[in-house]
């Protein structure tokens, strides 16, 4: 085939993969933007965004609150956390070439976690840290997340290659000492913050706002495209480290631009709403499986995948107990942990 066609073919599937993604998750947001306790007509969803120019029903306040207060910015959170969480698993199963890692294995989410905990039980205690509010708690929800990823890749680095065994090996111990840690801050706390790391332990979106979603645009948004730039560098890496190399690939930098802006992504995340997990394991794999391992595809296709599992989550954590909701995490747990004992049998078959 014509090496030119062959490219142009590969760039229109590209576009038909994620455009269809793009309308499944419109689709799904309108939804959920009508479903739940309180339920809204369809036919009234566009009404409200149209405002005094909307034709039909008159327009019910209570609804028009509720659709631009209350679900229009949990929507919008729960896509933007479930594309950094996909994003971000995406990037770290293409630098360390490995299907079984995720931000939480191998320590991200829960160095997010510990650092947000000791924010939340000690901040107040420091007033130049309470005076930081939700910049503070993504701050060290960052830090957390960067130093654990640090730590684990260092432990896992030998002669400047990384073995996957060891890096598992070192994200599990790690994540059980970040769990002490957790357990240590949260003896120490008070009823009230040992409540509220309870129900953010879980991940939940449910206190989604305007602001929240903002904050998450406002940071997420350049690392995201950082690691978005990095796919041919990752397309380069799954050959091998000394290949990328004499391809020209920076390998350095890539690991640094992909370690830190999955960090800061994640550590946002879980800042706002709590541990989600399996996300960054589930999306990722799923479309290798189903279109292939170029990261051109993977990597966009790995945030919209994303949003449309956790918007997907948070419709069903709405709807299956309402008028109660069930913590969001609780969902994606049962969605991701039998995918993820699917993938370690898979890997014994090959491995036999």
């Amino acid at each position: 085939m014509n090496p030119k066609l062959a490219i142009a073919n590969k760039i229109t599937h590209t576009k038909l993969v994620l455009g269809t993604m793009l309308l499944l998750l419109l689709i799904l947001g309108i939804l959920s933007l009508t479903l739940g306790a309180f339920h809204i007509p369809l036919s009234k969803v566009g009404q409200v965004f149209m405002g005094d120019w909307g034709v039909g029903e008159n327009l019910n306040p209570q609804e028009k609150n509720v659709l631009l207060q209350i679900r229009l910015p949990r929507l919008l959170l729960a896509m933007l956390v479930g594309g950094a969480l996909g994003i971000a698993g995406a990037a770290l199963q293409g630098l360390f070439r490995n299907p079984l890692v995720e931000p939480g294995l191998i320590g991200v989410s829960s160095g997010s976690a510990l650092f947000a905990v000791i924010f939340i039980v000690f901040g107040s205690s420091f007033t130049f840290l309470s005076a930081l509010g939700k910049f503070g708690l993504v701050a060290f929800a960052f830090i957390g997340g960067l130093l654990n990823t640090f730590l684990v890749y260092r432990l896992s680095s030998q002669a400047g290659k990384t073995d996957i065994s060891l890096l598992i090996l070192a994200g599990v111990a790690l994540n059980a000492l970040a769990g002490a840690l957790i357990g240590l801050s949260i003896f120490y706390a008070d009823d009230a913050a040992l409540r509220n790391f309870t129900f953010w332990s879980l991940g939940d979106v449910g206190g989604a706002n305007w602001e929240k979603v903002w904050l998450m645009l406002g940071i997420s948004f350049l690392p995201i495209g950082l690691i978005i730039g990095q796919y041919r560098a990752l397309n380069a890496l799954a050959i091998g480290e000394s290949e990328a190399y004499h391809m020209g690939v920076d390998v350095q930098r890539t690991k640094l631009f992909i370690l830190i802006g999955s960090a800061l992504i994640v550590g946002t995340a879980v800042a706002l709403t709590g541990t989600i997990g399996f996300v960054g394991l589930v999306v990722p794999h799923l479309l290798r499986i189903l279109y292939g391992a170029d990261h051109g595809l993977v990597i966009p296709g790995s945030f919209f995948a994303g949003a449309i599992l956790l918007t997907l989550a948070d419709l069903l954590a709405r709807t299956m107990v309402a008028p109660a909701e069930m913590p969001i995490g609780i969902i994606t747990a049962i969605l991701g942990a039998p995918f993820f004992i699917y993938l370690l049998i898979n890997v014994k078959q090959i491995r036999a």
